[in-house]
């Protein structure tokens, strides 16, 4: 039965060794419980933890093995509560967790830092930059708001996206290029944000952790003296997370693996 698991459905096993329908079921239910109920957790030594929504705000916490692939953990609900179990299962495997990789989430962070503090915690670059778009879409939001000019109001209206979008993939055929410039010729504080979050963006491409290091005090000087209510708060979340950020030169994980196992989840 488990050599034509592999090569046919349960109904033509059946119909070809004479048996029930549930008996073929059975058996092979029975050989994956035996091989998958119980993942050995004492080899990991590189995860990334992130949730996922199945629905009708139904949250749930999965842990990856970023070496195998494989997700060792599943917990209901999300934040730190959700990872109590795999704690236990951690200490009891006596695993050595070299590097974390997680979002934004305090619940994580907390967690993480409680429960493996000897491990690099390391924010996923995604995240960051999610943050990030989230205060530049307030800040023109808040201009548009502002705005009594009609022209600005025109203009700002139709560039969220492409204040969102990498420098390097606004698309010059629908004059994106265009565009973006006139609505930051247009407002300083809108031009001094874009351009800081396309410098942040650098921050992962430096050569060192040194580097990175000068990088990210230089831009967190800067961010914080523009006197931008979202950029400060920015800069406030950069030296919150100031070594979770540098951590990426020693360890350059992140949870997009997860991500990606979120899909098909």
């Amino acid at each position: 039965v488990l050599d034509l698991g592999r090569h046919m459905p349960i109904d033509r096993i059946a119909r070809y060794l004479g048996v029930s329908w549930d008996t073929v079921r059975d058996i092979l239910v029975r050989d994956l419980r035996a091989r998958y109920a119980r993942i050995r957790l004492r080899e990991l030594t590189r995860i990334a933890i992130d949730e996922i929504c199945i629905g009708k705000g139904r949250f749930l916490t999965l842990v990856l093995d970023l070496d195998s692939g494989a997700v060792v953990f599943v917990g209901e609900g999300k934040g730190g509560c959700a990872l109590c179990p795999f704690w236990r299962r951690l200490r009891a495997s006596r695993a050595r967790i070299q590097a974390v990789a997680t979002d934004m989430a305090s619940g994580y962070v907390a967690a993480v830092r409680e429960h493996l503090p000897d491990a690099a915690h390391v924010l996923d670059r995604f995240h960051v930059m999610k943050l990030f778009n989230e205060k530049l879409s307030d800040l023109r939001r808040n201009l548009f708001r502002e705005a009594t000019d009609s022209q600005q109001r025109r203009v700002l209206k139709g560039t969220r996206w492409l204040l969102l979008k990498r420098s390097h993939r606004l698309d010059d055929s629908r004059d994106e290029q265009e565009r973006l410039d006139e609505a930051l010729r247009l407002n300083e504080p809108l031009a001094i944000a874009y351009y800081l979050k396309e410098d942040l963006a650098q921050f992962w491409e430096q050569p060192s952790r040194s580097a990175a290091e000068e990088f990210l005090e230089d831009w967190t000087l800067r961010a914080f003296e523009t006197d931008i209510a979202p950029l400060r708060q920015m800069a406030i979340n950069v030296w919150t997370h100031w070594e979770s950020l540098l951590n990426w030169y020693d360890h350059p994980i992140s949870t997009g693996p997860l991500e990606g196992m979120n899909n098909k989840i």
